[in-house]
């Protein structure tokens, strides 16, 4: 019976042992800063691109360099900033996705430029420019981006008029900043672009499409690993229950095809939304592909929807 009891016991360290390395692959994998399989590194500029002339703009304008520290940590934050064409209090803070950088943000930066805002583009910690050993998924950024949003202020004036757009895990990030009662007022308007519900959900979705492996008990014992290591828990990570509280407007855009953060996460935050708000889905439209699909009604819809609250 001890000796039965003896394996028995040696078999289940064994298996606690496994789970826990196996959480700790899953923690560098989605957590830590550095290269991934699953994302794509490919970033020449083609002319065949259909946001070619938005993108080429930006790799020519000239840029100044902003520097913020992080809310947590201490961090040296890196960002770009371009000047409008004309004087102007309005100015857009733009958040790119995971294991991004403003570099990837061009086109973007273009179309709040040509609405004639002034633009700021962060890296968010751990990527970029910016110190950090560790990826937020939006939890941890949220405060960076009001901080910025402060920086703003103070550089720009009190009158200033900011509108805070993101895609993917910084749409994410921007939709768990709207929760927070540090916004400034300047904060006119959200505009965020395929946004995840949750760290948990999120990481539970890319767990089963592309390990196809369930959700329990790996996402647990990495969110586990990650409360310990980075700070915050995937379920902390909830960018539903902040949206909840949310009072400033908030445009949703998501593709229908969006099979990386589905279509069905940005529907869920919109329907949550009790603050005024628009939903832009664009058919056929893959993960951030929208602006690509739909050059136009995506550049006229976010025009349309910002020009009722920032003047």
């Amino acid at each position: 019976m001890k000796k039965l009891l003896c394996v028995a016991g040696i078999l289940i360290l064994l298996i606690v042992i496994g789970l826990f390395g196996a959480g700790l692959y899953f923690y560098n994998v989605a957590i830590v800063p550095g290269q991934k399989s699953f994302i794509s590194e490919n970033t020449t500029l083609k002319r065949s691109d259909p946001l070619y002339s938005e993108k080429k703009w930006f790799q020519d304008v000239p840029k100044k360099i902003w520097f913020e520290t992080s809310a947590t940590g201490n961090l040296r934050l890196d960002a770009d900033y371009i000047k409008a064409a004309k004087p102007t209090t309005k100015t857009a803070i733009i958040a790119h996705g995971y294991m991004g950088s403003k570099e990837q943000m061009g086109q973007y930066a273009a179309l709040f430029h040509d609405l004639g805002y002034n633009v700021l583009l962060p890296d968010s910690r751990g990527q970029g420019a910016s110190q950090g050993k560790v990826i937020g998924y939006g939890w941890l950024d949220r405060l960076d981006y009001i901080k910025w949003a402060k920086q703003v202020v103070q550089k720009n004036g009190q009158n200033s008029q900011i509108v805070l757009f993101g895609i993917s895990m910084g749409a994410s990030g921007m939709t768990m900043a709207s929760g927070e009662s540090s916004l400034p007022s300047q904060v006119k308007a959200f505009v965020v672009d395929s946004p995840f519900t949750t760290a948990d959900a999120e990481i539970s979705h890319q767990a089963t499409t592309l390990y196809h492996l369930p959700r329990f008990p790996l996402v647990p014992i990495t969110s586990a690993i990650t409360k310990v290591r980075a700070g915050y828990s995937f379920k902390e990570a909830d960018a539903l229950a902040q949206v909840k509280k949310n009072k400033t407007p908030i445009m949703f855009i998501s593709g229908s095809a969006d099979t990386f953060v589905p279509h069905a996460m940005t529907k869920t935050l919109y329907q949550a939304t009790k603050a005024p708000k628009k939903m832009l889905t664009v058919k056929g439209a893959k993960h951030v592909g929208s602006f690509s699909k739909e050059p136009e009604r995506y550049r006229n819809s976010i025009q349309t929807f910002l020009a009722h609250y920032i003047h």
